[in-house]
C-alpha cells in the first residue's frame, strides 16, 4: 500500500518538510552548498517539488510547475522519497539499485546526499505533529 494516496498528501507532507528545511539556516545547508536548483520528479503518485535560489539567501521551494531549470534531478517513487526524508534510505543503495536516479553534475548530486539527522527528525516530528504516526513505522 502506497503511504500517499495523491500529489496533495505529498505536497502537504515533503513540500510542507521542504519548504520548512529551506527556511531554516542549519537545516538548509545541504542545499546552499550544493548551489544549484534541485527538483525531485516524484511517481506513484506523481508530483514535482523543486527547490532552488529565491529572493536574498532564502531559498525557493516549488510545487508542482515552476519556472525554476534543475540542475540536479532526482527521480524516484513517492514512498522512496518518504523512506529517505525518514532517513531509512540509503542513497547509494538505492541508485545503485535504479530504485532511485540522478541526472545533473556528480559533484552537486554528491553534495546532496549526506544530509543531516536533523532534517529526518524534523520530518518525523511533523508527521507525528500531524497525527500521521503510522507513516513513521516503515
Amino acid at each position: 500500500m502506497a503511504f500517499f494516496a495523491s500529489d496533495i498528501e505529498v505536497y502537504d507532507h515533503l513540500g510542507r518538510l521542504l519548504r520548512d528545511v529551506a527556511a531554516d539556516d542549519e537545516l538548509g545547508r545541504p542545499f546552499a552548498r550544493a548551489d544549484a536548483v534541485v527538483q525531485y520528479q516524484l511517481r506513484r503518485p506523481d508530483a514535482v517539488l523543486t527547490v532552488g535560489p529565491g529572493e536574498g539567501e532564502e531559498r525557493r521551494v516549488d510545487l508542482g510547475e515552476t519556472s525554476l531549470r534543475p540542475e540536479v534531478v532526482l527521480r524516484m517513487d513517492a514512498d522512496v522519497a518518504h523512506r529517505f526524508w525518514l532517513g531509512r534510505v540509503n542513497p547509494a543503495v538505492a541508485l545503485a539499485r535504479g530504485e532511485m536516479t540522478a541526472r545533473g553534475p556528480v559533484t552537486k548530486v554528491l553534495e546532496l546526499l549526506p544530509l543531516g539527522t536533523g532534517i529526518f527528525e524534523r520530518y518525523r516530528s511533523q508527521l507525528e505533529a500531524a497525527g500521521h504516526e503510522a507513516l513513521t513505522r516503515v
